[in-house]
């Protein structure tokens, strides 16, 4: 399990991570994608319109694990309401990468911190990836570092059939989506800005992302 980070906004992976300890009745292990951590690999520079620190890293995971087993891959701002081992048993294990294939075209011309906010095909489906590891051999250190920023976030490093599909539950871009397009959300996506952000504070589903920093806070007793 890999957990974005981005230096302006540490507490958003510190909250994600509580969350998805919270509800997963099985322990795994779990790194902090750090840009720090890994800058003798990715040695591209920071793109204009990268709107975080973990923009192009993600795709390093499979290499991360030495392209073995199953590895997971998520932004730093979810919170999660469902158990991400229910999520894992659900995957088709033949594809070589597994996500919520978002069919949308982002409603605002920024997102936080005052961001352009880019829109391209697949938009948000790398926010949160399951990578069938031996079958992404193909996202190399050079290959992430010499590719483009489309070429990557838009799968073009596989072929259609080779990318599964996730349940729309598991990746719900809060503000994008009407309140009753799925019955159950596993997980939050604040995609458009996190409640730690002052502009978001009052954002919807702002009051659950609150409680989760209350309780990880909360001193013990």
């Amino acid at each position: 399990m890999f957990v974005g980070y981005d230096a302006r906004e540490p507490i958003a992976t510190y909250v994600c991570i509580h969350s998805l300890q919270k509800y997963a009745k099985k322990l795994f292990p779990l790194s902090i994608l750090r840009l720090d951590k890994v800058e003798s690999i990715l040695t591209r520079g920071q793109h204009e319109l990268q709107s975080t620190e973990f923009a192009f890293s993600r795709f390093l995971v499979p290499y991360l694990s030495n392209f073995e087993g199953f590895s997971v891959f998520l932004d730093s701002d979810f919170l999660f309401k469902g158990d991400i081992c229910d999520l894992l048993d659900s995957v088709d294990p033949t594809k070589a990468v597994s996500v919520v294939k978002h069919d949308y075209e982002p409603k605002t011309e920024s997102k936080f911190l005052n961001q352009k906010q880019t829109k391209y095909e697949r938009k948000n489906w790398s926010s949160l990836m399951i990578f069938n590891n031996p079958l992404c051999r193909a996202l190399s250190p050079r290959v992430v570092n010499e590719s483009s920023g489309l070429y990557l976030h838009r799968f073009k490093w596989l072929d259609d059939e080779e990318i599964g599909e996730i349940d729309l539950s598991w990746n719900y871009l809060v503000g994008e989506y009407p309140s009753n397009t799925t019955k159950k959300v596993n997980a939050f996506h604040y995609t458009l800005g996190g409640p730690y952000f002052d502009d978001c504070k009052t954002s919807e589903f702002a009051d659950l992302w609150f409680d989760d920093f209350s309780e990880m806070k909360a001193p013990l007793k």
